[in-house]
């Protein structure tokens, strides 16, 4: 039954953090981008030049786009794939449309570029964590690393995002809005790659104390993390204690300190940062 729970938790949580990053990409574009014509790059760079060229709302253009290429990705990859994404990409579609009722928060490119950016990462960031998807892009990407996985994904999308910047030159004749879409294109990738690193970023607790066993019991009794006991010997004293080892996520650390120090006063207690753990209780998230 508790099982159940935590899967329902789970997944709840999950869809969450889905629908939370596909809101924030779609504030970015529509209150953000497409109002001060900021193109950097994908299908939302697309949808913004459409939208003032042809006058076709983005939400109608990344509904058009992306089922285009779900039918696509439905012949060579597979139910599965399209599946995950329809939700994500549909709902950025209603929302991108939504939010276009909402009046630009700035008409300065500049900030306009620094926050859609940033909110756009943000945004493509959550969604990835959870397994989502918001379609454009990342389905295109699939397509061709289906046919050529020789090609970098990386090296794809930047060809892309410079093929679009590039058009939006040629249609806005504006060398100042490809600038700026630029630098909206680096900030929204810096933003998801500092998300994603700050996620994977846990701490590594080294204990010494000579009442290790009974802070273990107490750890491994009251939290879900594991501890490993290692027999040592005090280099001044030559006196036998033991080093406790455990990897905890951060807001885990003043409860683990205030837990040990009950017990032991004198512990010495050591935080040091890993880039990443994996094994039982933590994600790696790509």
């Amino acid at each position: 039954m508790m099982k159940k729970n935590i899967k329902i938790q789970n997944s709840i949580r999950k869809y969450v953090t889905i629908f939370g990053g596909v809101v924030l990409v779609a504030l970015a574009i529509s209150v953000f981008y497409t109002p001060n014509k900021i193109v950097s790059g994908g299908v939302s760079g697309i949808a913004t030049i459409l939208y003032h060229t042809l006058g076709i709302q983005p939400g109608i253009s990344f509904a058009v786009i992306n089922i285009v290429l779900l039918l696509l990705a439905f012949r060579s990859i597979g139910r599965d794939f399209v599946k995950n994404t329809i939700i994500g990409s549909a709902l950025l579609s209603v929302l991108v449309q939504l939010f276009t009722y909402i009046p630009p928060l700035t008409h300065d490119v500049l900030l306009a570029s620094v926050f859609g950016a940033v909110l756009y990462g943000a945004g493509i960031g959550l969604t990835l964590i959870e397994g989502g998807s918001t379609g454009g892009t990342d389905i295109l990407s699939r397509l061709v690393q289906k046919s050529c996985p020789q090609v970098k994904i990386g090296n794809l999308l930047l060809v892309v995002d410079t093929f679009v910047i590039l058009l939006s030159l040629i249609t806005f004749r504006t060398i100042d809005l490809a600038l700026y879409g630029i630098l909206a294109l680096f900030l929204a990738s810096f933003s998801i790659n500092l998300l994603m690193s700050k996620l994977n970023v846990s701490k590594l607790a080294l204990v010494v104390t000579d009442k290790g066993q009974e802070i273990a019991r107490k750890l491994v009794t009251s939290s879900p993390r594991g501890v490993t006991i290692i027999d040592s010997v005090g280099a001044y004293t030559m006196e036998k204690n033991h080093v406790l080892i455990c990897a905890l996520k951060e807001n885990e650390l003043p409860v683990f300190q205030r837990e040990i120090l009950k017990i032991d006063s004198q512990a010495f207690i050591i935080f040091s940062e890993s880039q990443q753990i994996v094994g039982n209780g933590f994600r790696v998230y790509k």
